[in-house]
């Protein structure tokens, strides 16, 4: 049976990216989305690409606990060891502390770091159990450096690595890695309005070979935190 990697949020972007990337080296994958139509889109596509890969998909809005809940009983009612979990799902709104809209915080803690706060809680347990897996937690430069129009999201994203490095300490001894991914400027939904040429961004693929690189390493080593910015730098 092939080994199984869970992404939330990965019917595009960077998340779907790490779910190609994974099904080409032969994982399972199960990921979900707010949107059906957008796994339907994916499945159909992954079924294509990749058919010796089983697709599982679930609709949820991970920014409602509730929801996150109801997508952890699918999972585990499949009965399948995860060998990685990519906390991906989120999103980011630019705004200023000061300026932006209220519930711009709750909003943006909601989607970027209770969502992998509570998905990791559902499935570390098994994860323990086995002392076995690795966990990916896509963070961003704004988890360590302030910019304008950062606001909330780049507070939603301190917090996630705070919550990835308690992590990595928490369960080293039980033989699961995480690590934290930090991406810059990368050419994703996000910026679709930009008149930045592409050449500014990097490409959602780079994120995936980062993700799968750090995996492939020995059980003995982990790699803990992982920058990786466009070349030309910042935007």
């Amino acid at each position: 049976m092939n080994k199984l990697i869970v992404v939330t949020g990965g019917t595009k972007g960077i998340g779907r990216a790490i779910l190609a990337k994974f099904a080409a080296g032969g994982f399972d994958i199960l990921t979900c989305s707010r949107t059906k139509a957008d796994l339907d889109k994916l499945v159909d596509d992954f079924k294509k690409s990749y058919p010796k890969s089983q697709c599982y998909d679930f609709v949820a809005d991970m920014a409602q606990k509730s929801q996150v809940k109801e997508f952890l009983k699918f999972v585990s009612d499949l009965n399948r060891p995860i060998e990685v979990l990519v906390n991906n799902a989120g999103y980011f709104t630019p705004g200023e502390i000061c300026t932006e809209p209220d519930g711009a915080l709750e909003d943006m803690v909601n989607a970027n770091l209770y969502s992998a706060y509570y998905t990791t809680r559902g499935i570390v347990p098994d994860m323990k159990e086995k002392k076995h897996g690795h966990i990916f937690n896509i963070c961003s430069v704004a988890s360590f450096m302030a910019y304008p129009n950062g606001g909330s999201y780049a507070i939603a994203k301190h917090a996630m690595l705070g919550f990835s490095k308690c992590l990595r300490e928490e369960l080293k001894d039980f033989g699961i890695r995480v690590t934290s991914i930090m991406p810059g400027a990368t050419k994703t939904a996000s910026w679709e309005n930009t008149e930045l040429p592409d050449e500014r961004f990097m490409p959602v693929e780079d994120i995936a070979e980062t993700v799968y690189a750090a995996y492939s390493l020995s059980k003995r080593s982990v790699v803990e935190e992982i920058v990786i910015r466009p070349q030309l730098g910042d935007i």
